[in-house]
């Protein structure tokens, strides 16, 4: 690879706007500058580009005279071949950055990007010998997963990998909208719902062939218990018991009737007991779960998974996913080529000749909003509720989505889409945001922001809109944990336990933001929530803890966002789960020789 690189720092400070295959005039000495080399190992380094047949080299005679150097490849076609070759074999980041440094005068990096587009999608390979073609999805996400440990999960992509990882007791069948088994077959609860049995399947396995016992549950929950992100998923439990290999007894100190849901979050995912005896840090390099993939390559640039043969719940259709972490630079609007990524927004998917195929969209509205969240734990403007309550008014998400445009769908009153029902946009009415303002007795002071990449346009929008009213904002982005206010989405997947979790996962934005005396509220009526007896009881009271935070601004809701799904028609079993993303374990290939 260092030798093709080499041709083209020469190619390119050398023969760049030159006829090609034209002699050119170099000296010894030129040739070792531009390589950072001595004219010794220039000249190892000429002679190996000549027996390779990329140059031809005709040496002058006597120290310091021209000698003629030929370049056989085409600089663009041979940097293509050589970006497809490192991006076949996972270099992405260094695809990039060999097309940085020497694609410009070219359209490699364009062509390159093309390529691409074939390159991701589902790929049917050849089997060797007579051993049956594989089935692979490859796909590029713009970010890493944060972890794979369930226990510190709290973002939609990472969710989605560890479910294919890792099994929980249950779990919540999106398409029945209930409950089913997963490694608990049968469970059951006392009268008040203090008291939970789950007991467990015969013969489910870890990936690395133990069997799954109450003692793996047990070690997983009781981990889970100690001051991780997801210990709210045990809240109120008292004791975690075995009553044999696959029994296991959870009592509560209050009543908690979706206990079971709890059990449905990837947060309680099952781990080996002792981290199959590994140190903790070397088990999450490579973790072990029993669920439908098994990890068998991590590292900052890609994820490989395979299919695990021994699935319980029936082997995947895919042999295996390929994750590709794109670089940095690949933005979609940096690149102004968003078709080769997945991001929040969309999924392309496309073949090797895409224009083959007639693409068909699917679309669906997230059961999720992006919100503006203020920090009430640090001092300044935010703290006055007549200064948030004007910037609630100044913002009009309407008018946002008019001008942004999609994935911008529909404005948002409340977490779900559902609850922008029977509601009316208010005009801005100047008088009351100018009441409010000087209410606030806002004086200038500079609100700081932090936001992830993503939701730029928003913020400038929203910048801009608070400028025209005389509110300073800068914008940064760092770490939003010290910001006046931040941008995010919140996604709910499972219903009401993914409303809980918005407010109580220590890793998430309302956690680091609302002050000890509003979380304590709110976490006393989420404990009557979860102890009323009525679905609509406890929709009640989730939309008064909503609409609290709504009233006083704490939360500005924003909009819900469009999640398009672009696929080909051979590609069966293809659905788009509430994290947003496509269920690895039922996708299958129909597409005949």
């Amino acid at each position: 690879m260092l030798l093709k690189e080499q041709y083209l720092i020469l190619h390119s400070r050398f023969s760049d706007g030159k006829a090609s295959s034209a002699p050119i005039g170099v000296t010894l000495e030129e040739l070792s500058s531009a390589l950072f080399c001595t004219v010794r190992n220039a000249k190892l380094i000429l002679r190996k580009l000549v027996e390779e047949q990329l140059i031809e080299w005709l040496p002058g005679r006597g120290r310091g005279n021209y000698s003629q150097i030929t370049f056989h490849a085409d600089k663009e076609d041979f940097l293509l071949q050589l970006t497809a070759q490192l991006a076949q074999s996972g270099e992405y980041k260094q695809a990039f950055e060999m097309l940085g440094s020497y694609g410009s005068g070219t359209l490699a990096k364009e062509k390159f990007l093309d390529w691409l587009n074939g390159h991701f999608g589902y790929k049917k390979g050849e089997g060797a010998e007579g051993a049956p073609a594989s089935d692979t999805l490859i796909f590029p996400v713009l970010h890493a997963p944060r972890t794979l440990d369930p226990a510190a999960a709290g973002f939609a992509f990472d969710s989605h990998l560890l479910r294919q990882i890792f099994d929980r007791l249950m779990t919540f069948d999106e398409q029945l909208d209930r409950i089913v088994p997963g490694i608990a077959h049968h469970w059951n609860s006392n009268g008040d719902a203090t008291e939970w049995t789950f007991y467990l399947r015969k013969g489910i396995r870890f990936h690395n062939g133990q069997e799954l016992t109450s003692s793996d549950v047990l070690f997983s929950f009781e981990r889970l218990r100690r001051n991780t992100e997801n210990q709210w998923l045990l809240r109120g439990v008292e004791t975690i018991e075995a009553l044999g290999p696959r029994v296991v007894r959870i009592r509560l100190r209050k009543s908690n009737r979706i206990f079971e849901r709890f059990m449905c979050s990837v947060g309680a995912s099952i781990l080996p007991i002792g981290f199959t005896g590994q140190e903790e840090d070397d088990f999450w390099s490579l973790p072990v779960g029993s669920g439908p993939f098994r990890v068998v390559s991590n590292s900052k640039h890609r994820i490989e998974l395979a299919a695990n043969p021994n699935y319980y719940q029936g082997r995947p259709y895919l042999d295996g996913v390929d994750i590709v972490i794109m670089p940095e630079d690949c933005d979609p609007e940096s690149i102004g080529y968003p078709a080769v990524l997945h991001t929040w927004g969309s999924f392309r998917q496309y073949g090797q000749n895409s224009s083959d195929y007639a693409a068909e969209t699917a679309e669906k509205l997230r059961q999720a909003c992006t919100i503006m969240s203020w920090n009430l734990k640090k001092e300044g403007p935010q703290q006055s509720e007549a200064f948030r309550r004007a910037v609630r008014m100044i913002i009009q998400p309407g008018e946002m989505i008019e001008e942004l445009g999609s994935p911008r769908i529909l404005p948002a009153f409340g977490f779900r889409p559902d609850d922008r029902q029977n509601r009316v946009i208010v005009p801005l009415r100047t008088e009351r945001v100018r009441a409010a303002l000087k209410e606030s007795g806002y004086d200038g002071t500079v609100v700081r922001f932090s936001i992830y990449e993503k939701y730029k346009k928003d913020a400038e929008w929203i910048q801009k809109r608070l400028a025209d009213w005389g509110i300073r904002t800068e914008m940064h982005h760092t770490t939003w944990r010290d910001a006046d206010f931040t941008i995010i989405s919140i996604v709910l997947a499972e219903d009401q336990v993914c409303e809980i979790e918005t407010y109580e996962n220590r890793s998430g934005a309302l956690q680091k933001y609302l002050d000890e005396e509003r979380l304590s509220w709110i976490s006393t009526r989420i404990d009557d929530a979860i102890s009323a007896e009525s679905v609509e009881d406890r929709r009640m009271i989730f939309h008064q803890i909503e609409q609290h935070l709504r009233d006083e601004a704490s939360v500005i809701f924003l909009h819900h966002r469009e999640l398009n799904a672009f696929l080909h028609p051979f590609v069966r079993g293809v659905s788009l789960n509430a994290l947003g993303w496509i269920d690895f374990k039922d996708v299958w290939l129909e597409k005949h020789d």
